[in-house]
């Protein structure tokens, strides 16, 4: 079905036609979505997503901050949720966020508060996001401190998911890839305001150090092998980390195009300028190849890749000809 066949259901919120999604992500590439729509609120997001044929695929895209949309763009639906998902409510130890906020945003609040929710200060992006990658740092995930999240489900049912209603994993969770998360709570421990607050800088302190946070980059590349992850302590070990097998293979500042393999952390692949997504993707692929001939680890992506190639001159698109 093209996109002049699609017949959308009407919205309260704002629904775009062929809305090029290169500025919506952090690496600045990939080509237009279909139809993007940012909803009002959960109920015009139900309402669309029950009144919209089966058939048209849906992708629910965050704050871009750990995504690669292919240069051909991407099929049916982009949802992104904006205004309206990102609150940010705390009542006793729970702290409930929209899932929009942004996780740095998420942490100061709950700091402020006297929780401690510190390990999402310095993952970029949001929390539906978080939520969906089971994202971590320092040692926690936020499997640790998940208690429910509100989802509407493909064909528009609002559910609650629970504890046990979810699969946690390294980088991962088993909820459905259509599915749109509206919300996550979650059950803080508590600490002094100042304390948390200075945990922070010292994080921010060291990531600023380590990593090269004023590039255009999608943080990290992919997962450290056999879910090693930065804890943060003093016996922390960094022999199967994926920037350090990287490094090893000698792919440090590798470059394709106007993509690089960060010269400051080489696990960062960066757009230099100018870079398309399949020089990005490209060269990750080619970095992953030559890790694997080197030592033998197979490293796995972290940044999620979606969409179409970019057209070759001639061909038609789907639904043409």
């Amino acid at each position: 079905m093209t996109q002049t066949e699609t017949v959308l259901p009407p919205v309260r919120g704002r629904l775009t036609p062929a809305r090029d999604l290169s500025e919506l992500t952090w690496l600045r590439v990939g080509g237009p979505a279909d139809w993007l729509f940012q909803p009002a609120d959960a109920d015009d997001l139900a309402a669309f997503l029950a009144g919209l044929d089966p058939a048209v695929p849906v992708f629910a895209m965050g704050v871009g901050s750990n995504l690669i949309v292919r240069d051909g763009g991407i099929e049916g639906v982009v949802i992104r949720l904006g205004r309206g998902f990102n609150g940010i409510e705390i009542d006793g130890d729970s702290v409930t966020a929209g899932a929009a906020a942004l996780d740095a945003q998420v942490a100061k609040r709950a700091a402020e508060a006297g929780l401690d929710l510190t390990f999402l200060r310095t993952i970029p992006g949001s929390i539906g996001g978080a939520l969906r990658m089971n994202a971590g740092c320092y040692g926690t995930y936020v499997a640790d401190r998940f208690e429910a999240a509100e989802i509407v489900l493909r064909d528009g049912t609002r559910r609650t998911f629970g504890k046990g209603d979810i699969a946690f994993a390294y980088r991962q969770t088993d909820l459905p890839p259509d599915a749109v998360v509206t919300s996550v709570t979650f059950r803080a421990p508590a600490g002094d305001p100042a304390d948390l607050e200075a945990r922070m800088a010292e994080q921010l302190a060291r990531r600023d150090a380590t990593q090269p946070v004023k590039d255009r980059s999608a943080g990290s590349t992919f997962r450290n092998p056999a879910g090693f992850s930065s804890t943060g302590q003093a016996d922390d070990t960094h022999e199967l980390k994926a920037w350090k097998v990287i490094d090893d293979a000698g792919l440090r500042g590798a470059t394709r195009g106007g993509a690089q393999m960060s010269p400051k952390h080489p696990n960062f692949l960066v757009n230099t300028g100018g870079a398309t997504a399949a020089e990005l993707e490209g060269l990750g692929e080619e970095v992953r190849k030559r890790v694997f001939e080197h030592s033998g680890i197979e490293l796995h992506w972290e940044i999620m890749r979606v969409g179409r190639p970019a057209r070759v001159q001639g061909e038609s698109a789907p639904g043409e000809g």
